[in-house]
């Protein structure tokens, strides 16, 4: 008889760690998965308001879409999906998003997501067929480091043009990013996964104070937050499908690729059971539920960093957590107060935990290189890596055939490609010499 698609998740005996295949207790589940709730919402929200989407849809969609990859996995790859940063620069570019407010061209934005995640799912189908090896080779460490680290430099405008230049707000946007690092630092273990989300909240409070009581700030507009009922459906929005669009967003599934092979190999490495089997079923996963939340308005998704920084602290990996905080995403998507009240944070508060959050995205791929002693001092490494992190940052843009590349695509680029047209000869290059 073949495996079974799910497995039969038996009472954890042992109390150091839970496996995937086990679970710790009703209750603990439940306890567990809200927890994740918590871990994601930070970023989750953060992600869809700096692109214009509604927050109350990003949250539904990462609830189904986890869920989503729960089924697909057969339960049996512990993982979040939350929204993705990797889109943020490139709907900004194809929208025009003035980086506040609704954004009025999501659906246009959407149906680029969608083909992202089509050809991402293919790829996992691919996988399935052929085996990881060619992924691995086509994209190592230095690589995916690279895009990695381009994805954030590359957001880097869209977060300091939104702090301002002085003033009170701005203060509020610098305290944001002081209060993260400081919690993330200094912080408990629990203070430090919700980092984040508390910040956001200390500092909106604070801005109120500064705005609406002492007046020395634009002040928030609550009347959206009032008027929203507890409970009600959320605004879905369907996709519009256009070629600039498909072509603009398609290269972004080659990023969702090198961040899923990497928080992989990271939960392989916690649980000491390699997931590289099932690499094929993970990019399928994750592509369909990218699918999905374009389908009905909401951001990319993709395996989320900070649940598997609750999972390393509570040593607790079993699936079923994961599936109830899939439930209790869906059970907030439906609250359209919750919704408006992520829409009213001020945007410098915003903007502050932005220039945070982009810079670690950035600062994490080093830790890539590191972990994966990435040499270097050869040419073959050099190259691809500065080209692609220039390209990042300055927005390196092409047109070709009435369709823009816009930085990310063109990093991506650069980094796949001169690492496969220099790495034949690296055995024999030798590291350049500085001036």
């Amino acid at each position: 008889m073949g495996e079974r698609w799910l497995p039969v998740w038996r009472r954890a005996q042992r109390t150091d760690m839970i496996a995937p295949d086990e679970h710790p207790g009703v209750g603990q589940t439940i306890l567990l998965g809200g927890q994740h709730v918590l871990a994601m919402t930070g970023s989750t929200v953060v992600g869809p308001l700096l692109m214009g989407f509604d927050p109350n849809v990003a949250i539904l969609c990462s609830g189904l879409g986890t869920i989503l990859f729960f089924l697909i996995t057969g339960g049996r790859i512990p993982s979040y999906l939350g929204s993705s940063f990797s889109f943020i620069a490139l709907v900004v570019a194809l929208t025009g998003y003035s980086g506040h407010g609704p954004n009025p061209d999501i659906a246009l934005a959407c149906g680029g997501i969608f083909v992202a995640g089509v050809v991402y799912a293919l790829i996992g189908v691919l996988v399935r067929m052929t085996g990881s090896g060619w992924i691995e080779r086509l994209m190592p460490p230095s690589v995916t480091g690279a895009i990695g680290a381009a994805i954030g430099l590359n957001l880097a405008p869209v977060a300091s043009r939104g702090l301002g230049h002085g003033g009170a707000g701005t203060a509020c946007g610098i305290f944001a990013l002081l209060c993260t690092a400081l919690l993330a630092v200094y912080g408990g273990p629990y203070l430090r996964r919700l980092s984040i989300l508390l910040s956001l909240i200390v500092s909106t409070l604070l801005y109120v104070v500064v705005a609406n009581g002492l007046h020395l700030a634009p002040a928030m507009d609550f009347s959206e937050v009032l008027a929203a009922p507890l409970i009600g459906l959320p605004h879905l929005t369907a996709p519009r499908f256009t070629g600039h669009a498909a072509i603009l967003l398609a290269p972004v599934a080659l990023v969702l690729v090198a961040e899923n092979l990497g928080h992989l190999k990271a939960i392989g490495a916690m649980t000491g059971r390699p997931l590289d089997h099932l690499t094929g079923r993970a990019f399928l996963g994750d592509g369909l539920a990218t699918m999905l939340a374009a389908s009905l308005g909401g951001t990319g998704v993709t395996t989320y960093v900070e649940n598997i920084g609750v999972m390393a602290l509570s040593r607790v990996y079993s699936t079923l957590t994961f599936g109830m905080a899939g439930i209790f995403a869906i059970l907030l998507g439906f609250s359209p107060f919750f919704g408006a009240l992520l829409r009213a944070i001020p945007e410098p508060v915003l903007s502050g935990l932005s220039v945070g959050l982009f810079g670690l995205i950035a600062a994490t791929m080093v830790r890539v290189w590191v972990d994966n002693r990435v040499d270097f001092s050869r040419a073959s490494t050099l190259f691809p890596v500065g080209v692609a992190l220039v390209a990042g940052a300055g927005d390196l843009t092409f047109t070709i055939g009435g369709v823009t590349l816009g930085g990310i695509a063109t990093a991506t680029i650069a980094a796949i490609g001169l690492n496969q047209i220099l790495k034949a000869g690296s055995e024999s290059k030798e590291p350049p010499s500085c001036p």
